[in-house]
């Protein structure tokens, strides 16, 4: 087989001029009859290579694929490069016996090359009974990583793939993976029965993907909408947890103008089938769709993945985001992030057996390392893939672009590796930054750890440990034992940088719960379209403040003037189309915002996005309504959420959304009922003298005297007395 011209295949059959990679070794290596391990990122070109091999050779190849829509996707592809139809066929559940008929005749005649199959329907005695006769070519595992538990979509169907195509019939066999980490590559081969396969492993740098981590606050409907705004006409797609968010989201972008659909399991499979061509005709701007669901979307010029919710695991993350900018232009990847995701995602795990579960937190806390990390996104995605990306500043991620500050950590280090080598490398990190800590758990108690002269020395440096452990780990002066549920060891480099110290210097961690602490969004879609206009604002706001002796936040809030900035509303009836401006505020306080916008849109001739209106979904207003009522009643506050079917925060969360917009209402009933008055007081006095209303800085400053509760109740009552 060696003696094909492979370049002449590839320019007859596709029309490629060369090949990408190591697409020619790969495909020389399978002609040859030997087992392949293939590693190449989302876009890297897995598919040619069987797609190639399987023209040349004589016989079906099998390719075995879990998702449906991706397999309808490669046949309408094979077909275009073909004269015959008959070349590509897929077998699933979808199929009439007389389309099943029709793709074992073409088999048996030898016109089909390639046969899609997913791994349910390749254990069905009928169709093993047939293809036990046929000529196989080959075997091609695509989306591989589905084998492992450690993989991030585990398929118990995949485990039973090698004893099926013992009794089908041996024949070489290519594994192929977009995200595998070294852990996931060596259950794979185990699992198929090539541990002695070649492996093939391109590098998994996209670098025209730019990769950002943001806060996840109320606000991320409108910060996701103003962000599709700012890319229109670009394709899109949107990862949601939830059925119901995915459908929610949709019908908010939708009533805001936006040329969405969504797309999850819980559809027919025509209306799913439907959804994916319309996107791919581009009838459909934007997806929404579950992470669940693996969409098997390949069109080369997805511009944005944005995450509604952090996924599940790094392999997630990084397959999803893998689906923008596949023809090598640019990718937006851009994720909302909050630690509250991450404890559902955990309460999601309880009832499942406990190694699952054990695997599936030490996933989760990868991804939330990688999220809260102020390190180059590249540099630590690559370092999970096994692969040391050299460059400190790959310029393309929110952390390169917004560097922090480093610093020293030499001593940090060799207090961590103490602990390690003390506990005899046998606990993972939470452990060791419990020791540090000074916390007596029941477990450090039971293995009398607590006397250890590292424990508690760590106190004062709280918000380091995970960053120094986190990029000690890429640095190579620690491991993870994966076999071991993650236990810390020390490498060789380890102990000789704690027999010799050296410079290791650090980022620390963002705090997520800090959102001033924000890198703005990339590509021209920051918080603000018009970084300029919205400096300016806020210094008019901050003159305001001054004049009127009121905090800027009672104004207009910096979520208002980050839309003003996007939207540029110049009369009274647009402004009060912003977020959180009603008619009392634009009225008090509205004239001289829209004049500042109106005369820079004249100087810069800027064109106005005039129809660009956040709506909201109709029932929402109308329970904002029914609160309002409910309080001219003096009804009490914990009675309108149980009417509501609401907890009590929820509640709270809607009064504070109505009074920031505007409206004046009147709670001292309520706050007379609950309240001490001069603890009231005390509160109500800490918001005259605050520069900003954020809640963790006011419960820091006010102490342990006041619950959560009253101070936001008093922060109501502050807002509707000095704002509207």
């Amino acid at each position: 087989m060696t003696e094909i011209n492979l370049s002449k295949e590839l320019k007859k059959f596709f029309g490629f001029d060369r090949f990408k990679g190591n697409q020619e070794a790969i495909i020389r290596n399978l002609l040859d009859g030997n087992d392949t391990f293939v590693l190449m990122p989302t876009g890297g070109g897995k598919s040619l290579c069987y797609q190639l091999p399987s023209l040349i050779m004589d016989g079906t190849a099998i390719v075995i694929s879990p998702l449906i829509a991706l397999m309808k996707n490669q046949v309408d592809a094979m077909r275009n490069y073909s004269e015959d139809d008959g070349v590509a066929h897929f077998i699933n559940s979808s199929l009439s016996k007389a389309s099943i008929d029709q793709v074992k005749c073409d088999i048996h005649s030898g016109k089909t090359k390639l046969l899609y199959v997913a791994p349910e329907s390749l254990t069905k005695p009928e169709y093993v009974d047939f293809l036990k006769d046929e000529n196989i070519s080959f075997y091609a595992i695509d989306e591989a990583h589905c084998i492992s538990e450690w993989g991030h979509d585990f398929r118990p169907e995949y485990r039973r793939i090698r004893p099926i195509i013992n009794e089908i019939g041996t024949a070489p066999v290519i594994a192929l993976t977009a995200t595998a980490t070294p852990k996931v590559q060596h259950d794979i081969q185990k699992n198929l029965g090539m541990i002695n396969s070649k492996i093939y492993k391109s590098s998994f740098n996209r670098p025209n993907l730019y990769y950002e981590i943001r806060p996840k606050t109320k606000d991320v409907d409108r910060d996701i909408l103003k962000f599709i705004k700012a890319n229109e006409g670009k394709s899109g797609i949107i990862y949601c947890l939830s059925r119901r968010k995915v459908e929610e989201l949709t019908q908010f972008l939708k009533v805001n103008g936006v040329n969405a659909a969504y797309y999850h399991a819980g559809l027919p499979s025509e209306a799913r089938s439907s959804t994916q061509d319309d996107f791919l005709m581009e009838k459909i701007e934007v997806i929404i769709a579950t992470i669940a669901f693996g969409m098997g979307i390949d069109k080369p010029d997805v511009r944005y993945v944005i995450h509604y919710d952090i996924p599940k695991s790094l392999e997630g993350y990084y397959q999803e985001t893998g689906r923008a900018g596949r023809d090598g232009g640019e990718g937006v990847c851009l994720t909302f992030y909050s630690r509250k995701d991450l404890e559902k995602l955990e309460k999601f795990m309880q009832g499942k057996p406990v190694a699952e579960q054990e695997i599936g937190k030490q996933l989760l806390q990868e991804t939330a390392a990688y999220a809260e990390s102020s390190i180059c996104r590249r540099k630590s995605l690559l370092h999970y893939f096994g692969e040391d990306y050299k460059e400190e500043n790959c310029g393309n991620c929110d952390n390169c672009l917004n560097p922090k500050k480093q610093v020293e950590a030499q001593d940090l280090l060799c207090t961590v590796i103490e602990t390690i080598l003390d506990v005899k490398e046998n606990f993972k990190s939470d452990y060791i930054i419990d020791i540090l800590q000074g916390r007596e758990t029941s477990e450090i108690l039971a293995h009398h750890h607590e006397e250890l002269d590292v424990f508690g020395t760590g106190k004062e440096e709280e918000k380091l440990w995970n960053a120094v452990i986190n990029q000690a780990l890429i640095a190579g002066y620690l491991t993870k034992d994966v076999e071991n549920y993650g236990l810390l060891k020390v490498t060789e480099e380890g102990r000789k940088f704690y027999k010799l110290p050296k410079s290791f210097k650090i980022v620390e961690d963002k705090d997520f719960e800090d959102e001033e602490d924000e890198a703005p969004i990339h590509g021209g879609a920051s918080c603000a379209v018009d970084p300029a206009l919205y400096s300016m604002l806020k210094d008019l706001r901050k003159k305001m403040s001054k004049s009127l002796g009121v905090p800027p936040y009672v104004i207009f809030q910096d979520p208002s003037l980050e839309a003003m900035a996007t939207i540029y509303p110049i009369t009274m009836d647009e402004l009060q189309n912003i977020p959180g401006v009603g008619a009392g505020k634009a009225k008090r306080y509205g004239k001289e915002f829209c004049e500042l916008i109106r005369q820079h849109c004249s100087e810069n001739e800027i064109e106005r996005p005039e129809d660009m209106r956040v709506r909201t979904v109709a029932n929402k207003s109308k329970q904002k309504v029914s609160i309002i009522q409910s309080i001219d009643r003096q009804v009490a506050l914990d009675d309108i959420a149980v009417s509501k079917g609401m907890e009590f925060n929820e509640l709270l969360d809607e009064i504070e959304s109505i009074v920031y917009s505007g409206t004046k209402l009147n709670i001292d009933y309520f706050l007379s009922d609950i309240m001490d008055e001069d603890h009231m007081l005390d509160i109500y006095d800490y918001f005259k003298e605050s520069e900003t209303d954020r809640l963790d800085e006011a419960i820091e400053e006010l102490g342990e005297d006041y619950t959560e509760d009253e101070i936001r109740l008093v922060r109501i009552k502050f807002i509707s007395d000095m704002a509207n």
